[in-house]
């Protein structure tokens, strides 16, 4: 039976940060307003919105959102990177006969652009969810497992019956997420197609 998979996509399987960074500093530049954007890429993975509550006050928000929006595609995209081992983490599910889904924070229209740059092979891309909200689109995918680098990518895998696998690429280390736990903590993406070859979910159990 195959085994279909459900990954997140900033620092699970693209390296968004040097794009991300770079469209918050062309914002602040637009809107005249001092941003960290060093910190911002130590904190990826919420909602656009929750990020820019750090900057700007409440009513400002869907305004800058929709700017950072138009900006992006045009700088990040083409800044962004494939994670390590993350095609060779894609091809492993494929070549097990299994599906894949991306779901992630990210709106729908930039995973899509960040996907089809990469040259990822997937079967759909969900966008503009996160932590347990991810869960119903991982559910209805029917994924055995969700692989992303934040505690709130354990509450997806949770929330969506899946198994949680967790890589150390994004703010949090191994231990760190097996405290908050992960039922798989990787150090990368690197290690996902061995430990992938050896494990067996429930439904394919005989």
């Amino acid at each position: 039976m195959m085994t279909s998979v459900g990954f997140d996509l900033d620092l699970t399987l693209a390296d968004t940060r040097s794009g991300i960074a770079a469209v918050f500093d062309e914002l602040s530049a637009r809107v005249g307003v001092p941003i960290d954007s060093d910190a911002i890429i130590t904190r990826l993975g919420p909602p656009l919105e929750i990020e820019l509550a750090n900057w700007f006050p409440a009513d400002e928000i869907p305004a800058v959102a929709t700017l950072f929006r138009e900006i992006y595609p045009r700088v990040a995209v083409p800044m962004t990177t494939s994670m390590a081992g993350a095609r060779e983490a894609i091809a492993a599910v494929r070549d097990r006969g299994g599906r894949v889904i991306v779901v992630t924070g990210k709106n729908v229209h930039d995973a899509v652009r960040t996907v089809n740059s990469l040259g990822f092979e997937v079967d759909e891309v969900v966008g503009s969810l996160f932590g347990a909200a991810k869960g119903t689109a991982l559910a209805r995918f029917g994924a055995a497992a969700y692989v992303g680098d934040h505690v709130a990518d354990i509450e997806a895998a949770r929330a969506g019956g899946a198994v949680s696998v967790t890589v150390a690429t994004g703010p949090y280390t191994v231990e760190e997420l097996r405290d908050h736990g992960a039922d798989v903590a990787l150090g990368d993406l690197t290690e996902f197609a061995a430990w992938f070859a050896g494990w067996r979910p429930h439904d394919e159990l005989v």
